[in-house]
């Protein structure tokens, strides 16, 4: 053998493939991490709805005040007042997510289009995260002290301009105040969505002679379409599921599910009406559920648009 017939290779060499046991503790530490997550979804999400699940089919004796199977709380909460109760809910939840999605996807165009810049983008956005998580008591003590019937501003159209007539504890009165974290949820919500409508494509449709209709109709219409009909469900859930502001303002005076649970549960005269209320919240979470499953259906049609 002569010198330099014996090479050295500089390339690296192959990888000894990895053990089972390797890939066994790869795949086990992302599941690691999503573990409290999951414990945190059985403990405040599943078993409260399988505890009302359970609890909603049991009927207390008024006698002997022993429990039972039965179907009877279903039958009851479903004519009646409980009925008007779910009707005045989700009247009240309709209208309100509409109206907020309209007026927060004006506001929401029209902070994406101005011509100021960043910064009044970015305290429309932060107001708009402020006041979507504000409401309750102090929410409602706020509308009290403004335009209640001994509020500031009343007081001032009912002496100056002897304007009468409107009352915040009814349901129009209740829409203002749902409107008030509405709108700035919506705005949160439809921003991403109207930010990625490209210019590139409007101005293609005015290159081919498209008029503003004829954008709207076939292109920046069915782009926008699923986010705003996405976000106008979450707001109607918000809506529905609202019980501290509703509360605070208007008591029980009003028709609505969540005060006609929170009445059921508190009650001490009636024998087994916290059953009632359970199956007033089983109804509810029904609801609910059915909507949420629509708004994850549509922001999987969306995701494809802002990806």
């Amino acid at each position: 053998m002569e010198p330099g017939d014996v090479g050295l290779s500089t390339a690296p060499a192959p990888a000894a493939p990895a053990s089972r046991s390797g890939r066994r503790r790869g795949a086990l530490l992302p599941a690691l991490g999503v573990l409290p997550f999951l414990l945190y979804v059985a403990v405040f999400l599943l078993l409260p709805v399988g505890v009302l699940a359970v609890e909603a089919f049991r009927a207390t004796d008024p006698v002997t005040f022993e429990e039972s199977w039965s179907t009877a709380n279903l039958g009851t909460v479903t004519g009646g007042a409980y009925a008007r109760a779910y009707l005045g809910s989700l009247q009240l939840s309709a209208v309100t997510a509409v109206l907020g999605a309209v007026l927060g996807l004006a506001l929401a165009f029209a902070v994406v289009g101005t011509r100021l810049g960043r910064l009044l983008r970015r305290l429309v956005l932060t107001a708009s995260g402020v006041l979507a998580n504000f409401g309750g008591v102090p929410l409602a003590f706020a509308f009290l002290a403004t335009i209640g019937n001994a509020g500031v501003v009343t007081a001032l159209l009912t002496d100056t301009l002897g304007l009468d007539g409107f009352s915040l504890y009814s349901m129009a009165g209740l829409a203002l105040v749902y409107l008030y974290f509405l709108v700035p949820l919506m705005v949160l919500t439809i921003v991403p969505a109207v930010e990625a409508l490209r210019p590139q494509w409007r101005e293609a449709s005015d290159v081919l002679g498209a008029s503003r209709w004829q954008y709207w109709r076939h292109v920046g219409g069915p782009v926008l379409l699923p986010p705003v009909l996405g976000a106008t469900m979450l707001l109607f859930a918000s809506a529905f599921a609202a019980y501290a502001t509703a509360k605070a303002l208007v008591g029980s005076s009003l028709p609505l599910v969540t005060l006609q649970i929170a009445d059921s549960l508190s009650s001490n005269v009636v024998v087994g009406a916290e059953n009632l209320g359970k199956a007033l919240a089983l109804g509810m979470v029904v609801l609910v559920g059915l909507v949420m499953a629509f708004y994850t259906w549509v922001q999987r049609r969306t995701s494809r648009w802002l990806a």
